[in-house]
């Protein structure tokens, strides 16, 4: 059934959901339990319920939640058993499920892999309440059930999760008026007019998990191109907005005309999402991406540890370990120019700074300009003090570590594994690749990186790194 048949009203037929995987993500999981309420107005259809056998083991993690083990599901029937059955019940009815696009997702893709293109009109609960009961600070299941009294036994099993969604619904249509009622399901289920180009089925697949998203369009020369690479915590939200007409600048306009294919890649989190978007629009320099474009040589003003000169110099995890690096420039003009009209202002010596050569006083001293490092007259060691302190808003973050360190981000079944040196990232590690993890820790934390210093990958990793669940720790 297509979408636009069924319109989503109080007295539709409906079908609550829910279902009990073995993790959060429908591309790599399955489903290990599925419930389904029908429901018409007030009157209960029917309820059916199955345990799926996932072609796997149940994680300890995922017993822990749900209570149900590989002892559970040795006799329970694969998905593919049981889906005409799951079709039929589903058939006709809007989809109503609690953060929707999870139980949907692992639904779809089910059916995805068995070949058929299953789709439904779908409403969601958390939006629901959301819409409803603005003033609350938590819209999860738990909070749900405490906000109107539910109680139930075996929470985080399928069927009585979805009684709670069918107590939900009874209770609101008993206590909501029917107009205020219709037009927070027609929040709830805000539908996407997307470009007629793109797959209808974008706004089903796209999932609600951090990671970067990819627009392609067709160049002048009629092959496609890549106009825009951006990152989100919640990728479907993310994706869709840039469709739902809410940016009206001319730009935001003219990149959603030009969209024919989106990609993404999902990651464990913002800082995965933010390190992959930044490597991707430096290597690919995508049309309509202008804020992340800091690859290439940068250089930095290194003062060493006495009161000598300070040296222009490549920024690498060496420099960035000194805790003595002052400014980032593109070229050694640029570097020079700016000591040069701090020195003017701050009446610092050019021949200390190294920007003057030959015997004798300065210009500057001559002229007034420099408190006289240059023969003695200020101790240069006082005017290196002052050199630094005027330069300290400048001052590049020390990295800490003797060497490369791991950070760690997700949690449960997504977890990934960043490895960073020198404020620089040097690639991500997911467990489970065919590569040991520990060989592949210690071959990216051998790269050389003093030739391809990144200030966005700096930027972002200074930021993110002060977040204690993102503390480094050192590489096995």
């Amino acid at each position: 059934m297509d979408r636009a048949e069924l319109t989503i009203g109080r007295d539709v037929p409906v079908a609550f959901v829910d279902v009990e995987t073995t993790g959060c993500y429908a591309g790599r999981h399955r489903i290990i339990d599925v419930a389904v309420i029908g429901a018409t107005g007030d009157h209960l259809d029917f309820e059916w319920q199955s345990l799926v056998h996932p072609g796997s083991r149940v994680s300890a993690g995922i017993t822990a939640l749900t209570g149900i083990d590989d002892a559970m599901l040795e006799g329970a029937p694969p998905f593919e058993q049981i889906a005409t059955e799951l079709s039929r019940r589903l058939a006709g009815r809007v989809f109503v499920a609690h953060n929707a696009r999870f139980d949907y997702g692992f639904i779809r893709r089910e059916f995805a892999r068995l070949e058929t293109n299953w789709r439904a009109p779908s409403l969601c609960t958390v939006r629901l309440s959301r819409a409803l009961f603005p003033e609350m600070s938590h819209h999860n299941l738990d909070a749900v059930m405490e906000r109107h009294g539910f109680t139930i036994e075996q929470r985080h099993r399928a069927m009585p999760d979805a009684q709670v969604l069918w107590m939900l619904w009874r209770k609101l249509r008993a206590e909501i008026a029917p107009g205020d009622f219709q037009r927070a399901l027609d929040l709830a289920s805000l539908r996407v007019n997307l470009p007629t180009a793109l797959q209808p089925d974008l706004a089903d697949d796209l999932p609600e998990e951090p990671g970067v998203y990819r627009f392609y369009g067709i160049g002048e020369d009629g092959r496609e191109s890549l106009l825009y690479v951006g990152k989100a915590n919640i990728l479907r939200e993310r994706v869709l907005d840039h469709f739902r007409g809410g940016a009206s600048d001319a730009k935001s306009l003219k990149l959603a005309s030009q969209v024919r294919r989106v990609e993404w890649t999902e990651t464990a989190g913002e800082l995965g999402a933010l390190l992959l978007e930044a490597r991707e629009i430096r290597d690919a320099q995508p049309v309509y991406n202008r804020q992340l474009r800091g690859g290439g040589d940068r250089l930095t003003w290194l003062f060493g540890d006495g009161d000598a000169a300070p040296e222009l110099v490549p920024i690498d995890a060496a420099v960035l370990r000194s805790g003595n690096a002052y400014g980032t420039y593109r070229a050694e003009k640029d570097a020079r120019r700016a000591l040069e009209e701090m020195a003017r202002e701050k009446k610092w010596c050019f021949k200390a700074l190294g920007l003057e050569s030959g015997p004798g006083s300065c210009f500057g001293f001559q002229v007034g300009r420099c408190r006289g490092a240059c023969v003695g007259k200020e101790p240069r060691a006082i005017h290196l003090a002052r050199v630094k302190v005027a330069l300290m808003p400048q001052r590049l973050e020390q990295w800490p570590h003797d060497g490369p360190m791991l950070v760690r981000e997700g949690a449960g079944e997504r977890v990934e594994y960043h490895v960073i040196d020198g404020w620089q990232h040097l690639g991500t590690v997911e467990p489970g690749t065919d590569v040991s993890e520990v060989e592949e820790f210690r071959r990216l934390g051998r790269r050389t990186r003093s030739d391809a210093f990144d200030i966005d990958s700096y930027r972002i990793l200074t930021r993110m790194l002060r977040e204690p669940k993102y503390r480094p720790v050192p590489l096995p």
